[in-house]
């Protein structure tokens, strides 16, 4: 039977969607794993969206809390606001008492990626705090740690991620994730779902 993996993101401005597509992709390259993209529901008007320049969202279906479930392993992206997730998709975990109730994510792999604004803009302490959702939830914690290799030392270029998870700079808005970065991303993708399908075949 197939390892089941979820790719949960909100993203503004597109540039977690674009991680999350690398994370599927590599993830997807794992012989045995099956894996959905997803997204949070906004929580902003459209008219407020507008104002701050965000373009439609993409028709990466939208889920319910209970879709969690499913899965045998989630990765979570989201970009950061003052150094923490962003409100969108800390409103999404917070829908998710149910299932913290009956603990039916507890024992279940969990990754994280993330973009910030700047290069003090979070790219530690935004898993960092995220890692309590997980832990309240009894999910299992899965770090990329340095095993991106020579990438993870990258000193000439700006590089987003960091041994919790991939990551990007969004800089003003108009910085995209660079190829080092998707690389990253891809990398993650690959690494968690070998792992998240040891975890299926263990239990």
């Amino acid at each position: 039977m197939a390892t089941k993996i979820y790719v949960v993101y909100y993203s503004m401005y597109g540039h977690v969607g674009k991680l999350a597509e690398e994370i599927q992709k590599g993830a997807s390259s794992v012989e045995g794993v099956e894996v959905k993209l997803w997204q949070v529901p906004e929580t902003l008007p459209e008219e407020v969206l507008g104002k701050m320049g965000a373009p439609p969202k993409s028709d990466v279906p939208i889920i319910t809390p209970n879709d969690l479930a499913e899965a045998d392993g989630v990765l979570f992206g989201f970009p950061t606001r003052f150094g923490m997730m962003a409100a969108q998709f800390k409103a999404f975990i917070d829908a998710t008492g149910g299932l913290w109730r009956t603990q039916a994510l507890a024992g279940k792999p969990a990754g994280i990626f993330y973009s910030t604004g700047s290069q003090g803009g979070g790219q530690e302490t935004t898993p960092l705090t995220a890692i309590t959702q997980l832990v309240h939830h009894g999910m299992i914690f899965v770090p990329i740690g340095y095993t991106f290799g020579a990438g993870m030392f990258e000193m000439e270029k700006v590089k987003g991620g960091s041994p919790y998870g991939a990551g990007t700079y969004a800089g003003d808005g108009s910085r995209f994730p660079s190829e080092i970065e998707l690389e990253q991303a891809f990398h993650q993708g690959k690494y968690f779902a070998g792992i998240a399908k040891k975890f299926k075949g263990s239990s």
